[in-house]
């Protein structure tokens, strides 16, 4: 059937999501999700809205959501766009912000979403050699382009860039759009929103997928200067002009508003992942230093890819990257106390 495709959709590489196993009793630790539930004020917000309403459409700018995160993050809500997930906010950013004849830049080590949007939105893309400690070098991004997006913390080394570094690439790059993309900033990062009323060029994209556990409602924002936020508004509004439904809308609101909750999980898995990090090097893991919810980590002697294998015959999965620099490093997904456990139980086995 692919005589029937648009030229260009023959081309596209598109991305490949961590895997969804469909079997019971696995220790899953593979795709970044909190091992903690929603605050139990989600779940009220969203067993009340199970109402006859339904049969009406939901808010089209969805504003007490934006007003939701303008107070907690201290903006307005005409610095404030939301959408389906992180991943849709990020298409909107690459076909709002990018399109302008020149490469965006990211690193090499990064989010393999990024050069998927490239190749659907016919963006050139140059990806940057991270430094030899996996860190991103604010003077590599000292070069002519069109826009420039991270991670941060890094995906999926989980290195953090620190605010004053950040700044160093705003300030070299004032006509060019800076995108900070936070899906991890709550386990251990200080977030760049901060920094959105002194930077006209800055966006700040985040989700509530990972540290507010809310993966299954898709839900996810960006903050920046009032024309950034138009811009995404007019590509929302000319491809889906009620993205987000009235339930994800009532749990997101309830996800701001039950802050006590939010920063004991987080805290929780910070913890988690500092004894996990600990319990791995003794094992002889070298353990990039994390501000994330998962550990990358490389064995001294052992592949990768055969550890991989190795868990998963024992019913421990995790994630294995065969890409170029990384391809003998683990991603693994910082679990519950006996989550994480059962993995090192397994290594042990393996090792």
């Amino acid at each position: 059937m692919s005589r029937f495709w648009s030229p260009f959709v023959k081309n596209l590489v598109p991305y490949v999501p961590g895997e969804q196993p469909k079997l019971d009793n696995l220790v899953k630790l593979n795709t970044n999700e909190n091992p903690y539930g929603p605050s139990p004020q989600v779940l009220e917000a969203i067993r009340g809205g199970v109402d006859a309403s339904l049969r009406l459409y939901p808010a089209p700018n969805a504003d007490s959501l934006k007003s939701a995160i303008a107070d907690y993050h201290s903006v307005t809500p005409q610095q404030v766009f939301v959408g389906n997930g992180s991943d849709e906010v990020l298409a909107h950013i690459f076909h709002a912000l990018f399109q302008h004849d020149r490469p965006v830049l990211f690193p090499d080590i990064s989010y393999s979403f990024y050069p998927v949007y490239c190749g659907l939105y016919g963006i050139e893309a140059r990806t940057l050699p991270l430094a030899a400690d996996f860190s991103i070098r604010p003077e590599d991004y000292q070069q002519p382009n069109g826009g420039i997006i991270f991670p941060n913390p890094n995906a999926p080394t989980g290195v953090l860039l620190g605010l004053d570094k950040i700044e160093v690439i705003l300030q070299a790059n004032p006509d060019s759009v800076v995108v900070v993309d936070e899906a991890y900033i709550d386990f251990g990062g200080e977030t760049a929103i901060s920094l959105v009323d002194r930077y006209a060029n800055l966006l700040v994209t985040q989700t509530l997928s990972k540290s507010r556990s809310l993966a299954g409602l898709r839900v996810g924002f960006a903050v920046g200067h009032p024309d950034l936020i138009e811009a995404l508004e007019r590509i929302k509004n000319s491809f889906n002009s009620y993205p987000l439904d009235r339930l994800a809308i009532l749990g997101s609101v309830a996800a701001f508003e039950d802050d006590e909750y939010f920063r004991a999980t987080c805290q929780a898995v910070i913890r988690s992942r500092e004894h996990l990090a600990t319990a791995l090097q003794l094992l002889g893991f070298e353990v990039l230093p994390s501000a994330a919810n998962f550990i990358f980590a490389r064995h001294a002697t052992c592949d990768a890819a055969g550890l991989a294998q190795g868990l998963r015959e024992q019913r421990v999965i995790v994630r294995h990257f065969n890409a170029p620099r990384i391809d003998q490093f683990l991603r693994i997904t910082i679990g519950t106390e006996e989550q994480n456990q059962a993995l090192l139980e397994a290594l042990k086995q393996l090792l």
